[in-house]
């Protein structure tokens, strides 16, 4: 659910002009996602949403898009990166494996099949053990580059 849920707010954020918890509450409602306020602001902090000015110069929710601020997410939130198999293990800071899980959904890997996050930890499965020894390999570039 919190996934399903997260993943509706980024495309909120994106398809709408979000300024405020009380504006993101109503659009999740009305998207069969009934939620509370501090369930929106705990979302809000894990997806590392940022507020921004637009062309009008309103304020709203916009998830840090710039490469160098998700390569920031990476070098400041990944702790270590292993792989078993078909799965890449990424550890992540407290709280933080969401939004990092989020970049690097947002990046096109076929060689990716799914992922999935929790509170510090991520599992990616990918589709052979080569592809994940790579993708563990880049992760621990990140990590260095940092």
């Amino acid at each position: 659910m919190k996934n399903a849920r997260q993943k509706e707010i980024l495309d909120l954020i994106r398809t709408n002009s979000v300024g405020n918890q009380d504006a993101l509450i109503e659009l999740l409602s009305a998207r069969g996602f009934p939620v509370t306020q501090a369930t929106v602001s705990r979302d809000i902090r894990e997806l590392n949403l940022i507020k921004k000015a637009d062309a009008q110069g309103v304020y709203r929710y916009v998830l840090p898009d710039a490469p160098a601020a998700q390569g920031d997410l990476f070098a400041g939130n990944i702790v270590d990166v292993d792989s078993a198999g078909h799965t890449v293990v990424i550890k992540c800071r407290s709280g933080t494996a969401q939004a990092v899980c989020t970049v690097l959904d947002s990046t096109p890997r076929p060689e990716v099949v799914g992922t999935l996050a929790g509170d510090d930890t991520i599992f990616v499965l990918v589709r052979t053990g080569e592809q994940a020894k790579r993708l563990q390999a880049e992760l621990h570039q990140k990590m260095q580059d940092r």
